[in-house]
Formats: C-alpha cells, sequence, structure tokens
C-alpha cells in the first residue's frame, strides 16, 4: 500500500476540497439547526393537518407504500416529512420519560419532529464494517433514533417498534451520555471534534485511506494516510450535536467504532474507523 507523500498534497487536496466544503457547511448548520432551533413548534396538531390539507405537506395525499414498513430508514424519511404520517404513526399519548419525570405528550400538543432532514446529512455509529449491513435488515423490528447533545450531556431517544406490520413512535427517553451504550466513544468523540492536538494525538502511526482518484472520476485509490499529512484530509465533523441510530436492540460497547457521515441524497458518506486498546481511542481508517 504506498504511502501518500508530502509532494502530492495539493492534488489530494484538490480532490477533498469539495467534500469538506460540503461537511464543513452542515456542521456549522449542525451548531445552529439542532442546538438552536426545537422541533417545529409553530404549529399545533390541528394546525398541521390543516397544513396537510392546504398541499403544505407533498406526502400528505400519498398513501405510504407498503415496503416503506419494510426497512426502517425508508420510514423514518416518510415520517419526518410527512405531518400527516407523523400524526398517525405516533402512539398517543406518547410516554414520554427524562430520569424521574414522566409525562404524557396527547395528540393535540404532538409538535411536528423532523429530525435531521434540516440539515441533509446525518451520522451513525456501527461496531464494524460488517455491523452496518444492518440497515438492510427487513426483519428488525424495533429501531431508536438517538439526537446526541454534547452541550447538555443528553441523548433524547426516540424509540419506534413495528407492530403489526406498521413502524411506530411509542415512546421517548432522555437518558445521560454517560448512560449511553456509547459512552466511552461518544466522551471521545466531543474532544476528537472539537480539540485539534488532541485529534492529532489520537490518529494511529499510519491511517488506511480509501477515497476518489484526483485524476479519474470513476476510479478510487487507496493509500496511507500519517499524521503529519492529516490535515489536508481531515474531514469537519459536527461538534454541538449528532445522531445516531440503534437497529434492533443495543450492543453492548465493544473497542471498535465506525462514524458514519451520511449525506440525504447526495451521494456523500464519511466513514472513520476507531479501534480503542488500553482505554485509549485512535483512528485507524478513513474512506470517502
Amino acid at each position: 500500500m504506498p504511502q501518500i507523500e508530502k509532494a502530492s498534497m495539493k492534488r489530494y487536496w484538490v480532490a477533498f476540497f469539495c467534500l469538506t466544503l460540503l461537511v464543513a457547511c452542515g456542521g456549522n448548520k449542525t451548531n445552529t439547526t439542532e442546538e438552536e432551533i426545537p422541533a417545529d413548534t409553530t404549529m399545533s396538531a390541528a394546525d398541521s393537518i390543516a397544513a396537510d390539507e392546504a398541499a403544505n405537506d407533498p406526502l400528505a395525499n400519498l398513501p405510504l407504500p407498503k415496503a416503506a414498513d419494510e426497512l426502517f430508514d425508508d420510514f423514518l424519511y416518510n415520517f419526518a416529512a410527512s405531518r400527516k404520517l407523523q400524526m398517525e404513526r405516533v402512539m398517543f399519548p406518547l410516554k414520554k420519560v427524562n430520569g424521574n419525570k414522566v409525562e404524557k405528550i396527547d395528540r393535540d400538543h404532538w409538535r411536528m419532529e423532523r429530525y435531521f432532514m434540516r440539515q441533509q446529512y446525518y451520522t451513525l455509529l456501527f461496531d464494524s464494517e460488517k455491523h452496518m449491513e444492518v440497515v438492510k435488515d427487513t426483519s428488525v423490528n424495533h429501531a431508536v433514533v438517538e439526537m446526541i447533545y454534547f452541550n447538555t450531556g443528553a441523548v433524547v431517544q426516540h424509540i419506534f417498534d413495528r407492530l403489526r406490520g406498521a413502524w411506530m413512535l411509542t415512546s421517548i427517553n432522555t437518558i445521560p451520555i454517560s448512560g449511553s451504550n456509547n459512552a466511552s466513544f461518544l466522551e471521545f468523540y466531543s474532544h476528537f471534534s472539537t480539540d485539534k492536538e488532541f485529534q492529532e494525538e489520537s490518529l494511529s502511526e499510519t491511517i488506511q485511506f480509501e477515497g476518489p482518484d484526483p485524476d479519474d472520476d470513476f476510479a478510487r485509490m487507496e493509500g496511507v494516510i500519517t499524521p503529519d499529512t492529516w490535515e489536508a484530509f481531515a474531514p469537519e465533523l459536527p461538534q454541538k450535536m449528532i445522531y445516531n441510530i440503534i437497529y434492533g436492540q443495543p450492543r453492548p460497547e465493544g473497542n471498535r467504532k465506525v462514524f458514519v457521515l451520511r449525506g440525504i441524497a447526495n451521494g456523500m458518506e464519511v466513514e472513520m474507523t476507531f479501534v480503542r486498546k488500553n482505554d485509549t481511542w485512535k483512528l485507524t481508517k478513513l474512506n470517502t
């Protein structure tokens, strides 16, 4: 596997400039859209239905394709895009738990939740490359959409279950990051994404790399990135808040994590593989 030398840095930087710019813009949106703009709170449930009837919702008059209930990702896209579907697929009164505080949200007080649709990308955590195949598993009947807020140390979990063949939002649960199955990695990621010096310290001696070939639009290239060339390849990462989706039952945290930054309808994807040794996480692979 050839090493990527400093002399060719400019050539590789051109290929990654557009990717980094896309993610950088998304990262900035994460800091404002996800943190400062809550889920759509300007409409009551009645207003939402009225808006649907006024053609404000392009999916309002279209039945949900049966296939959309097979894969959770397909359902979630439709759920996040349609107020009408949310009113049909939320189990009211919806149980909301935050520590010892338990609430019930009735239909008239439900607010539209668009999740990551505003920012055009989302993030995922997997235990391995093989584990990534779970998103295509049609036998999954339980899923959790996690909104992970680093500034408050909280994870808001929207819990979905497929009941009689139909995905339903069945409850909302808020837990501390320290109580997450990914607690160790999330604490590490918060530091990694905001501190360049710590980021450099968290690199393996060599990082396996795979990405588009700047000399051939239809080819990919492989190589090795070293810490002294990392700055040219480092993607801009969301800092204040990220998403994660748990497909099926939660898995115990292992010693490997694949952090995925995936675009919505734009083909953008970044995969970063981290390995934990002696309680220290290190970046070992970058795939773009």
